[in-house]
């Protein structure tokens, strides 16, 4: 018989770490059956977890650093004119009819097309991968927070109003706590497709980062290489998920 929503069985607390035993047993599960796979398959298409070891073991981790740095600036720039554009947005009509037919054909350009437009627009590669990223995750900052703000209650929102707290006031005692666990949604979104994107950036033109790394063992022919550095991309973003997670549970303890 299946548990019902709410019931004492759904209320019971869950160890802090089953989270990271199924992730374990995830990626167990995976290990096997990706080396059970390399026995089949010649070493080229499928490499052992000793080559991929070995070409972990080869890899240049300030690339890592490098990356993550690029991901953490456009994330913070990101966010900061997402949550602007979308606060100008529900505070003034105007800017939602001009704006958002702007934010739709943005988001309809492929990120293909951003990364040929980087570097036709602009010189310096950090620039390039920075305006890459920007371009492609404020758009869903704006939409994500704009939807959240849209469904504040109306009836809250004049109760608040009613003690005349100021524009400031009222966004910050009602708005801001209220798209908290969208926030942190869109960030999460946000957060794995700038992983992937920085990546894809860097195979063009930079000459650091992980993208770059992916270019060097791809040059050499190293399958194993490249296959390790999938590898960390696969870590980074299980961890960085977590890491997010975590920070989550801490800010919505109420919904526990």
């Amino acid at each position: 018989m299946s548990a019902i929503p709410g019931s004492s069985r759904d209320l019971a607390p869950q160890s802090r770490f089953a989270p990271a035993i199924d992730s374990l047993i995830a990626f167990g599960a995976f290990a096997i059956v990706w080396q059970l796979a390399s026995f089949v398959y010649p070493a080229f298409q499928v490499p052992g977890w000793e080559k991929v070891i070995q070409g972990l073991e080869g890899l240049r981790y300030d690339y890592v650093l490098v990356s993550m740095a690029r991901v953490v600036v456009a994330l913070v720039v990101s966010f900061v004119l997402g949550m602007a554009v979308a606060l100008g947005m529900y505070l003034w009509p105007a800017v939602e009819r001009f704006g958002t037919p702007l934010i739709r054909v943005i988001m309809a350009v492929p990120a293909t097309c951003w990364i040929v437009f980087s570097i036709l627009w602009f010189k310096g590669v950090e620039t390039r991968i920075c305006f890459v990223l920007v371009v492609v995750c404020a758009p869903i900052f704006v939409v994500d927070f704009l939807d959240g703000m849209r469904g504040v209650s109306h009836d809250l929102a004049a109760m608040v109003w009613s003690f005349r707290p100021g524009s400031i006031r009222f966004l910050r005692k009602l708005v801001i706590p209220a798209i908290t666990p969208i926030v942190i949604t869109s960030l999460k979104i946000n957060l794995g497709q700038a992983i992937r994107l920085v990546t894809f950036a860097e195979l063009v033109g930079a000459a650091s980062g992980i993208g770059y790394g992916l270019t060097v063992a791809q040059e050499l022919f190293s399958v194993a290489e490249v296959f390790a550095w999938t590898v960390v991309l696969v870590m980074l973003l299980t961890l960085t998920m977590e890491a997010l997670a975590y920070v989550e549970k801490r800010l919505l303890r109420w919904r526990a």
